[in-house]
């Protein structure tokens, strides 16, 4: 999301308190899980009758091939930069640095092994990476949750000073803030003309001006300098910065004015010099094309036919409890601003919506989306629905004759339409979801404006990798029952 755009320049890496040990404990970790992936390969070799390829003894070549492919597989993952600090807590740098450290290893061996005529098992070998690819990828996986769930309880911070136009610095803090898994700890702001303020309007307290940039991240003892709109008068004030800041361990880093932007629709080309950022056009033509819509109705008659048995269950307790309609219709906004009958099994009593006018004097009801804990009208079978979100499964209906999508933004009602301003409606550029960033992200706990964002988000960066990688997140949230009332 945001993090791709907020590292294109570094000076320098920052190395304090617990952050300077998270490339001794990948290293660590790495060659731990190499050495297990040689030793696992051999036995694998000598017990899985398919990988007994060729009639070489494992155990002649062992005391030679062992250390040097673990030796040289580790190493391969350092030239490649894998123990960067910069690769660590965010993006796909780091799990392709495994990727392609392992690839060179296996290139290395084979090459070596022919020049050399080493007679090396060709069933060992293949086992080897097949198992340490994979092995290696995981692990970094499992150390970045350790570092996100570190920083989520306060430990592992980078010290930020954020330099720039006010409304720039305020907009970049809120991403920081938003995204607490990077770890960036906004301790002040510096702008071109402070004033005599002692803090910026969303807060920020204000260290001095933006041409002190330096010094003032020094005294502060900022492990990184963000450089927004506005934060220097030329290209030579910033070279002039990063001269100033070349022995310090304090880190550079040019933040654009661009937000909710997926790395996918980013580039950066240097010419001249200059580290030009092009932006691709927004993708919500691209969620509504064939590809898409095949994938839907493909994927709604599997998880129909896999879900008939729950279907079956589900509605018999819905018609047992009250005797009452097992489906609820309630009319919905689509794509292009049609609207269509969403299904849901019932969850509420039958005179659910008489109640609601009455709910919305006593929540203080303003617009926008109504969410209620402990709602007084939900049924005894509907809350364990809802929990499970089993109440939504009829929509798969709704997903088969075209009205919505596997994952889209959340289908609106038409009084929340109406509240749209322009940037609003671009989320009725694409088929409305059964799930999709918002529920993956906290469904009900999140604020009506946060819902929009992450809908927008989903709109103008729209691609089926995403779309997998919701679907695959929207297991955790329903079992988890993250903000499912």
């Amino acid at each position: 999301m945001t993090t791709s755009l907020v590292a294109a320049t570094r000076v320098s890496a920052p190395a304090r308190g617990g952050l300077r040990y998270i490339p001794t404990v990948a290293f660590g970790t790495d060659l731990v899980l190499v050495t297990f992936s040689v030793f696992a390969a051999i036995l694998g070799r000598e017990s899985i009758p398919f990988a007994q390829l060729g009639t070489t003894d494992v155990g002649s070549t062992l005391t030679i091939a062992g250390p040097v492919m673990i030796v040289g597989w580790v190493t391969a993952i350092f030239l490649l930069g894998g123990y960067r600090p910069q690769v660590f807590g965010a993006g796909l740098d780091e799990y392709k640095h495994m990727v392609y450290a392992s690839l060179w290893t296996a290139a290395a061996v084979g090459i070596g092994c022919y020049l050399l005529r080493f007679q090396l098992s060709r069933g060992f070998f293949v086992l080897c990476f097949l198992i340490g690819i994979p092995v290696l990828v995981l692990g970094r996986w499992m150390l970045r949750r350790s570092i996100h769930r570190a920083r989520a309880h306060g430990a592992l911070q980078h010290r930020v000073v954020i330099a720039g136009n006010e409304g720039h610095v305020d907009e970049i803090a809120s991403v920081l803030r938003r995204e607490k898994w990077l770890g960036y700890n906004v301790v002040g702001a510096l702008l071109p003309d402070p004033g005599e303020r002692s803090m910026t309007h969303s807060g920020i307290p204000l260290l001095g001006s933006a041409r002190s940039i330096a010094e003032i991240a020094i005294d502060a003892e900022a492990d990184v300098v963000f450089l927004a709109g506005g934060a220097v008068d030329s290209a030579t004030d910033m070279r002039r910065l990063a001269w100033d800041l070349e022995h310090e361990d304090v880190a550079v880093v040019i933040a654009p004015s661009v937000t909710d932007v997926s790395s996918e629709r980013i580039s950066v080309r240097p010419v001249g010099g200059m580290p030009l950022i092009h932006l691709e056009k927004p993708r919500s033509a691209e969620a509504v094309r064939r590809a898409k819509r095949t994938f839907d109705i493909i994927g709604s008659l599997c998880l129909l036919f896999f879900f008939s048995p729950v279907f079956a269950f589900s509605a018999y307790k819905v018609w047992r409890f009250d005797r009452g309609p097992i489906l609820f219709r309630q009319t919905r906004v689509g794509r292009d601003g049609k609207t269509f009958y969403c299904w849901k099994f019932r969850t509420m009593v039958t005179n659910a919506e008489e109640l609601l006018i009455d709910l919305h004097k006593q929540q203080g009801y303003e617009g926008g989306l109504f969410k209620m804990e402990n709602d007084p009208r939900i049924t005894p079978p509907g809350r364990w629905l809802r929990r499970l979100s089993l109440d939504e499964l009829p929509q798969l209906v709704n997903v088969l004759v075209g009205d919505m999508s596997l994952v889209g933004p959340r289908p609106p009602l038409r009084h929340e339409v109406a509240q749209y301003d322009d940037d609003m409606a671009r989320r009725l550029r694409v088929r409305p979801g059964m799930t999709g960033l918002w529920q993956v992200s906290g469904r009900s706990e999140l604020s009506w404006s946060e819902a929009i964002r992450l809908d927008l988000y989903y709109v103008d960066n729209w691609s089926m990798f995403q779309d997998l990688t919701i679907l695959a997140r929207t297991w955790g949230a329903v079992f988890g029952s993250r903000g499912a009332y």
